[in-house]
């Protein structure tokens, strides 16, 4: 069961990609996460008590797993909505989140001691190449620069979290874990409404199909399996397959929204999958 993880949380994560612009179409990005995380934390809630694990922590872990959340659901998430709510293209944006491995691979051996051999950098490398192929570079396309600031902000947020979450993963069973990030991110994105926007949400049924697709197959599903890979595999492992998102995305874009899939993004996906291969290869 668990070599199937990593393909479902692929298919999952790849999803939220159909059902974001749904959701700033009709909200702000920072009120429409913070309903989201709301629920999240609500629904973690529940597991805990259902599965019977204590939500009562020591202070450090309190503070820790909450920072977790802040960085993973409040800057990543926050700064990949709010790029693209004003206007910049997703697919740009996409890409520049996928340096992330990128950027872990360089991070996991000073910070977590963990060795990144050649062969990871050679999966890295083609996975990078492969995302590129299928997301392409409008270099037409009017980037703002607060989108792009936005964006890598993202980039360095999730890094981080994921680095920070291999490090705190061994603390705190998944599902108490789980509930404290996202109460991270909910209080985050209710300080940014508080201080900086006009919160506002369109409660038709576009709105509640995409946030419901989001809450219960992304952040309870995806993101559950995505903390449970870092807590079993090494973090340099776990994010290679990130790589592999934009391809599954684009796939799944041309198949329920019709969009063009063209032979070159077939070959980014072939590559990408190639890279992600040989990076997780034990």
């Amino acid at each position: 069961m668990i070599r199937v993880f990593p393909i479902m949380f692929i298919l999952l994560w790849s999803s939220a990609f159909i059902t974001t612009k749904p959701i700033i179409d009709n909200s702000d990005p920072f009120t429409a996460l913070a309903f989201r995380f709301f629920l999240v934390a609500i629904g973690f809630y529940l597991f805990s008590f259902f599965f019977k694990k204590s939500l009562i922590i020591n202070k450090t872990s309190l503070i820790e797993s909450v920072f977790s959340g802040v960085l993973f659901h409040g800057f990543y998430l926050g700064g990949v909505f709010y790029s693209i709510s004003i206007g910049m293209p997703t697919g740009i944006a996409a890409l520049i989140v996928t340096l992330q491995p990128i950027l872990t691979n360089l991070l996991s051996g000073p910070i977590l001691n963990e060795k990144v051999s050649l062969k990871q950098w050679i999966g890295v490398f083609l996975g990078f190449c492969g995302a590129i192929l299928v997301l392409g570079l409008d270099i037409g396309s009017n980037i703002p620069l607060k989108g792009l600031i936005a964006t890598i902000i993202a980039l360095i947020s999730i890094t981080l979290s994921t680095i920070w979450q291999k490090k705190l993963s061994k603390n705190l069973p998944l599902v108490v874990s789980n509930f404290y990030q996202a109460f991270g991110g909910c209080l985050f994105h209710i300080l940014i409404i508080i201080f900086f926007v006009e919160p506002y949400i369109n409660f038709n049924k576009t709105f509640f199909l995409a946030m419901s697709h989001q809450i219960f197959l992304v952040s309870f599903g995806a993101f559950t399996i995505l903390m449970f890979l870092i807590k079993k595999n090494s973090a340099s492992k776990t994010v290679s397959i990130f790589f592999l998102i934009p391809s599954t995305s684009a796939l799944m874009a041309w198949f329920f929204l019709n969009e063009k899939l063209t032979s070159m993004d077939i070959v980014g996906f072939i590559i990408a999958s190639i890279g992600v291969y040989i990076a997780t290869r034990d």
